[in-house]
């Protein structure tokens, strides 16, 4: 039987930590002048996406003067995988947790990679159990494609192509030591 890591090419560097950083201030950028008027509450998604969330606004913060809100969402149990049977409950990652009000608010979601749109569907869901925001917008550092529900980034690092074996590794220092994001291509098939 053949060594499936022998048939699996190696990973490639999709973000340095210089370019996640960079990407980062742009996509903060962009959302200072997306909200102009108007001010914007963070929630990321976790895991990846609070961290992530917490770079935004502080970039935020070095080009506007203010610190957006930020909270958490732990979607876990709104995901459809899960109510359908097709998955099994996992240990959450983490808590809900933000201390504003949700109702007429202009909110960013933060997540780390868009794929299938499901987890951004259940964090919508799970938004809406707190209240009536005035908008909700999307703001994810890599977009993978092979969407199965029709949701788009707002605001997007990188768009590529991926195979649905293929796996999106973002690293950050306050989770994994280390700032990058790589493409980890799954086995050769044939």
């Amino acid at each position: 039987m053949p060594d499936a890591a022998a048939n699996t090419p190696p990973a490639t560097v999709l973000m340095s930590a210089e370019a996640l950083a960079d990407t980062l201030r742009d996509v903060a950028r962009r959302i200072i002048t997306g909200h102009a008027g108007h001010e914007v509450v963070l929630l990321g998604i976790l895991r990846r996406g609070r961290p992530l969330a917490d770079r935004i606004a502080d970039a935020i913060e070095s080009m506007s003067g203010t610190r957006p809100k930020i909270g958490s969402l732990a979607t876990t149990l709104y995901r459809d995988d899960i109510r359908a049977g097709k998955a099994r409950l996992s240990a959450p990652q983490g808590q809900t947790h933000f201390d504003f009000d949700v109702d007429g608010a202009y909110i960013v979601l933060v997540d780390d990679v868009l794929y299938s749109g499901r987890t951004v569907r259940a964090a919508l869901d799970e938004i809406m159990d707190y209240g009536r925001p005035a908008r909700i917008q999307l703001a994810c550092l890599i977009d993978r494609g092979l969407r199965e529900l029709p949701i788009q980034a707002d605001y997007l690092g990188l768009a590529i192509s991926t195979q649905p074996r293929d796996h999106i590794a973002v690293r950050l220092a306050e989770l994994d030591g280390e700032d990058a994001v790589l493409l980890e291509p799954g086995p050769a098939v044939g």
